[in-house]
């Protein structure tokens, strides 16, 4: 049998990848689970598993070729004997049997001409979607019509991630249709209208040097591009009083350290902010524009802006409220690193509900960051500096930290923010309460 191996979805999100390395040849005789070849993705580099043993037939890309899910990369002869191709596929459901020949065709050189007969049959027969039931549950909890999705499967059968890819065009459609009328629409509806970017060729009047941009970089562009097109950002600032915190963190540090964990402050923040996002919920949804409804979330998964060599990768801590400040410090130290060497996972990558970015790490005090979308809130964290404040009428030295909340002002407002950050100082001036909550 001959095994049609195709780039299969290997992460939400992830279309394609550039083929860094083959670690077979063909001729090569293979176990199921060997590695086939190393792909690098927007995110991460992964070596790709062969889901069968055997002798590789044929290979279908070179490297340094881009390939996209569903792609034939290898053929795979399994030793059964037969001319046969099969592409390993999710089952059909019985309602599916019969409906065409999935996962094998017979290999032949003869060229059949095509006819018109049968055409409007055939035309007939493709208005209804040939899909598994999972995916048929999941186009229904989606909202999505699944025959309107075009399937990339064998025999043209929809796959979750062509669901996935109808919504997120459907998506990126809906944020950047243009309508040339008054900035509502003219039912009355409370649809924002964007104005049409007119793009013009740069002029240079110097010698210059060209640079393509890496697909992270190309990512990162895109995501900015997202976010700002869509959330109406807004920003409140403040400082934070986090004497105590330091004083906190600088006897515990020896501690952690003997336990094998670098102690930082971010730990105690993402503590605290679990804890002020269970009470204030909308900072821990999403808006969702297409049906105007808002998407509470009851998970809290807190995403780490990280500054890597290849750009800005954003890893996702999980369920951060059912943890303990050493717990956060050593899975976020695990995290980050990885996500700083491209060993990350994708499914550290995806999932988060609020993020948090640290231009204190890098010397500076404030900024105004840019929304995850499609979160609804990002928080920044300034450099902590000893300052002169007023206390009791008395100047003292107190350890401030800045921070910088920016919201989603669709539904979002500023008293909401604030609230939120009186909250967050509360718990972050007093870390005892960390403990007791």
């Amino acid at each position: 049998m001959m095994f049609d191996f195709k780039f299969a979805d290997i992460g939400e999100g992830i279309h394609e990848g550039v083929l860094l390395k083959w670690f077979v040849k063909e001729g090569d005789i293979i176990k199921e689970g060997d590695s086939l070849f190393l792909v690098e993705t927007d995110k991460v580099n992964a070596e790709i598993p062969s889901p069968v043993g055997g002798k590789i037939n044929k290979l279908f890309a070179e490297v340094g070729d881009t390939i996209h899910v569903g792609n034939t990369v290898v053929i795979i002869d399994d030793g059964s004997g037969d001319n046969k191709v099969e592409s390993k596929q999710e089952p059909l459901s019985e309602d599916e049997k019969g409906a065409g020949v999935v996962g094998e065709i017979e290999v032949s050189s003869e060229v059949i001409e095509s006819s018109d007969e049968g055409k409007e049959e055939e035309k007939e027969a493709r208005s209804k979607a040939l899909a598994t039931p999972v995916a048929r549950k999941l186009a229904k909890d989606l909202g999505i019509d699944i025959n309107l999705v075009k399937g990339t499967g064998a025999a043209g059968r929809v796959m979750k991630e062509d669901i996935h890819g109808f919504k997120e065009d459907k998506g990126l459609e809906k944020s950047k249709e243009v309508k040339k009328t008054n900035i509502f629409a003219q039912s009355g509806e409370n649809t924002l209208l964007r104005p049409e970017i007119k793009r013009e060729e740069i002029k240079v009047y110097g010698e210059v040097e060209r640079v393509p941009i890496s697909r992270i970089r190309k990512t990162i562009s895109e995501n900015m591009v997202l976010s700002k097109s869509i959330i109406p950002h807004t920003s409140v600032m403040d400082d934070i009083d986090v004497t105590e915190l330091v004083k906190l963190r600088t006897e515990q540090k020896e501690m952690a350290k003997g336990k094998g964990i670098s102690l930082t402050y971010m730990p105690f923040i993402m503590r605290a902010l679990s804890i002020v996002l269970k009470e204030f919920p909308v900072f821990n949804s999403s808006f969702d524009d297409i049906k105007d409804e808002i998407i509470y979330k009851r998970y809290y998964n807190i995403g780490i802006a990280t500054d890597t060599p290849d750009g800005l990768v954003v890893p996702v801590l999980k369920e951060v409220d059912n943890k303990g400040v050493l717990e956060i410090a050593r899975e976020l130290e695990g995290i980050v690193e990885r996500a700083r060497n491209k060993t990350i996972s994708l499914e550290e990558l995806y999932g988060g509900t609020f993020t948090i970015t640290n231009f204190g790490a890098l010397g500076s005090s404030y900024g105004v960051p840019v929304i995850k979308y499609p979160e609804v809130a990002i928080l920044g964290i300034g450099k902590i500096d000893k300052k002169p404040v007023v206390l009791n009428d008395e100047i003292v030295i107190k350890s401030m930290m800045p921070i910088s909340l920016s919201i989603d002002h669709r539904i979002i407002d500023g008293g909401d923010a604030g609230r939120f950050l009186l909250r967050l100082k509360e718990l972050l001036s007093n870390p005892m309460l960390l403990l007791l909550s």
